[in-house]
């Protein structure tokens, strides 16, 4: 009886250190005030950012019981993106016609669904073209919808864009009426018409600490270098420029991931975020995969054309925030900082539609450093290593005894 409890008492203490290493093992946490229910959600400030793993992996949310327990919490990272839904809607083209304004292309929706997109592919390239849309129930009367909407196409050895979407406000017709105001026909080989619905998500805007521009003449480019206050996760760039006329430049956006003070100098990892073109015609707002960033960089090929003059530069990146179940009554910590954590893995990963979407939002304490117990020292056993030949010239000894006593027995 005595030996199982030393024995039950030598678990409990195994697991306590066990817990506690746990905890120990980073290097931050931050209180969490207001726990009143088992579900609750708590946002990430963008101070965290500068000090978890870069693919956020080292995020842990532990309890610290009545009776001096460490437990862990669940937890869903989530990025509040936006929730898009495309649906293509049916229709039949009745009859295509031209005149002394263009070729005309009547459609028809058999369904009462409001339509808000065409997409229209065209097997013809390099074309730039005005279009007008109209609607109506019963083909006698046509109101306006868009009115003189460019469509674009350039594919050369330098460019290869398209712009050939025709974006409206929601509009229920029976009937549409495309008119394309070209001297050649246009050979329209696919055409969509579509409801395009999106949430827009919760971003956070960033302020920019420092912009440079330098123009690579050789090379054609301009080259702009982006820093942020503090490591962020960026989702999203835009670009405004002053130019009034017409411009299609490709553009590439990297980022610094790593860099190394060398005698020549600061040497700098960049890695790929996204590519596109640069244009007169489109927003200019770039997407890519969130991505905990400080520093930017953004080519822009000018081919033989005069650099564009920048406006502004827009950055901003989704909202994260932490869908967390509580089991059981204690006092709670979000800790983070161990860039050799891995990622966890959780029930309810598996039950995100159980999950409401009415959750408080839990209140940060200020961030504070966690205590490290000091790890003794292991030496080795024998320092001298004499002594490890004296072990070893006993244990030959002892085994050559009792082999010769064998030996005497038989």
């Amino acid at each position: 009886m005595k030996l199982k409890n030393k024995t039950t008492l030598i678990i409990l203490f195994l697991f306590c250190s066990f817990s506690y290493g746990q905890v120990n093992q980073y290097n931050y946490k931050r209180e969490l005030k207001g726990i009143t229910k088992p579900w609750h959600k708590v946002i990430l400030h963008k101070e965290i950012f500068e000090k978890v793993s870069p693919n956020l992996f080292d995020i842990r949310i532990y309890g610290i019981t009545a009776s001096n327990d460490t437990i862990e919490a669940s937890y869903i990272l989530q990025l509040k993106k936006e929730k898009i839904i495309d649906s293509n809607v049916n229709f039949k083209l009745l009859n295509s016609s031209h005149n002394e304004k263009g070729y005309y292309f009547t459609l028809e929706v058999p369904t009462e669904a409001s339509i808000n997109e065409l997409k229209l592919d065209f097997t013809q390239q390099n074309f730039d073209w005005k279009l007008n849309l109209e609607g109506s129930q019963n083909q006698q009367e046509w109101f306006t919808i868009v009115n003189d909407y460019r469509i674009l196409s350039i594919k050369n050895s330098e460019t290869d864009y398209q712009f050939t979407k025709v974006i409206f406000p929601n509009s229920k017709y029976r009937f549409f009426r495309l008119l394309i105001k070209s001297d050649k026909k246009p050979n329209l080989s696919i055409a969509k018409i579509a409801h395009y619905k999106a949430n827009n998500g919760d971003f956070n805007n960033y302020t920019i600490e420092n912009l440079k521009t330098a123009q690579q003449k050789q090379q054609k480019l301009t080259q702009l270098e982006i820093s942020l206050k503090s490591p962020v996760p960026v989702s999203s760039l835009k670009i405004n420029v002053k130019d009034n006329f017409d411009f299609y430049r490709p553009i590439t956006i990297e980022y610094i991931a790593d860099s190394m003070n060398t005698e020549q100098g600061w040497k700098y990892q960049y890695k790929f975020l996204t590519s596109g073109t640069l244009n007169s015609i489109e927003k200019n707002e770039f997407q890519f995969k969130s991505t905990i960033l400080q520093k930017l960089k953004i080519s822009i090929n000018n081919y033989d054309n005069n650099p564009l003059t920048i406006d502004t530069i827009k950055v901003k990146g989704y909202v994260h925030e932490l869908l967390v179940r509580f089991t059981e009554p204690a006092t709670y910590f979000l800790t983070y900082g161990n860039k050799k954590a891995l990622k966890p893995s959780y029930d309810i990963e598996r039950f995100t539609s159980k999950i409401t979407d009415t959750l408080t939002v839990l209140n940060l304490g200020k961030e504070q450093l966690i205590d490290k117990k000091e790890v003794l020292k292991k030496e080795p056993l024998f320092k001298n290593k004499n002594w490890l030949w004296a072990v070893m010239g006993i244990i030959i000894f002892v085994l050559g005894w009792f082999s010769l006593k064998m030996m005497q027995k038989k």
